[in-house]
């Protein structure tokens, strides 16, 4: 029996190793895997850069308090800066906590306490971030909540424009919903968002933590939708694995977080920075960027000629290596029947799967993935030809 919370829905692999896109489970199955770790193991498992940095750092120092200088914070904070229209980080060891973070300094710096976020988003599961979550299921038997959101649907410009007032501290997005189902944001969506911003005086808050470290084939995906944010959040694929998490800031907010204002006691810690400058340096490579660019641009294209002309799927759509494909029916079944062949999928929401391979991923692995996925939905769509 075992003596854990049952809050997973565990499947029935037991991961051993892994290399690259490849894991193999207690019984030396191989599997591609095309979720890493839920867009964590960006640069696949066991990178080596990444191991070496965080063995090195092992033998020098694991912890000290944030009171203490620390070197490598300066150098993770300073990357992160040049390459995005930020200039303060805070780190966290978390997407939760990070947005945590960024919900109190948009309503320290504002005054004000109403955050406009989108329904179907994701922020995290601390009662802060459920709030700002727009999804009641994960919200149900948490309540009262914070009362200080409210929701309007991705894309409805004329709903965003009746719920921003002159009171609303923020507006929080992701510019692709990917737990919601891989929903992208319209382009005149994004310019409404920086026209109101501008007209009410409030702070635009883009959750990257899915979308960030380069997995729609830019450093952050916001760059693709032309938006400037005031405030930015980071973390999955910031550690390739390793618990780390940050919120990225203009330089008009220092004030509002000065000394004793927030804190936490594991953000930033040595092991972490460790991790997370080794896997910046590799990532914000132009050549890595342009790979995840091609190498997405390469999966959409067969996905869509070889799964477009079977009945239960409906769309593919996507940005880099974030990709969904909604089908007509439950896709539970479908993710079993994928494992099955060896290869590990995501949903996202009851009618989505989710791609999210790891950037090292190889031509070849695209082919065998493709091929599985097709096999298995194939099987289904002709199980579902005959049930109508």
């Amino acid at each position: 029996m075992s003596a854990l919370f049952p809050t997973y829905a565990k499947w029935e692999i037991q991961a051993n190793s892994g290399n690259g896109a490849i894991l193999k489970d207690q019984n030396h199955k191989e599997y591609l895997d095309f979720m890493a770790g839920i867009a964590v193991c960006n640069l696949g498992h066991c990178h080596p850069r990444v191991n070496e940095a965080v063995k090195k750092q092992l033998d020098k120092v694991w912890h000290v308090s944030n009171l203490f200088h620390i070197e490598a914070q300066e150098k993770v904070a300073q990357l992160l800066v040049e390459h995005s229209v930020g200039d303060y980080v805070f780190f966290t060891n978390s997407g939760a906590e990070a947005n945590e973070a960024a919900i109190k300094l948009a309503r320290k710096a504002t005054g004000k306490h109403h955050i406009v976020t989108l329904k179907q988003s994701f922020h995290g599961r601390t009662l802060g971030t459920l709030a700002a979550t727009g999804q009641e299921k994960v919200q149900e038997g948490f309540g009262p909540l914070l009362s200080s959101f409210s929701y309007v649907e991705l894309n409805d410009e004329k709903a965003l424009q009746q719920e921003v007032t002159e009171d609303t501290a923020a507006i929080m997005v992701e510019v692709i919903q990917g737990e919601g189902g891989v929903h992208l944001m319209d382009e005149s969506f994004s310019e409404q968002l920086k026209a109101i911003c501008h007209e009410k005086g409030c702070l635009l808050i883009v959750d990257e933590v899915q979308t960030g470290i380069g997995r729609t084939g830019t450093a952050f995906g916001y760059e693709q939708w032309n938006l400037s944010p005031d405030i930015f959040t980071l973390a999955k694929g910031l550690g390739n694995g390793f618990p780390v998490g940050a919120m990225v800031g203009k330089a008009s907010l220092k004030e509002a977080f000065g000394t004793g204002s927030h804190g936490s006691t594991f953000g930033g810690n040595p092991l972490a920075m460790a991790a997370a400058e080794a896997v910046l340096q590799e990532v914000f490579l132009d050549e890595t960027l342009a790979h995840v660019q091609d190498k997405g641009e390469l999966l959409q294209n067969q996905l869509k000629e070889q799964l477009s002309p079977l009945g239960i799927v409906k769309d593919i759509r996507g940005k880099g290596l974030m990709i969904g494909i909604e089908c007509t029916i439950e896709v539970a079944d479908l993710l079993y029947a994928c494992r099955k062949q060896g290869l590990l999928v995501l949903p996202a929401g009851a009618k989505v799967i989710r791609l999210l391979p790891p950037f090292v991923i190889t031509n070849e692995q695209i082919n065998q993935a493709v091929s599985m996925l097709a096999a298995v939905l194939k099987e289904a769509d002709e199980k579902q030809s005959v049930n109508v």
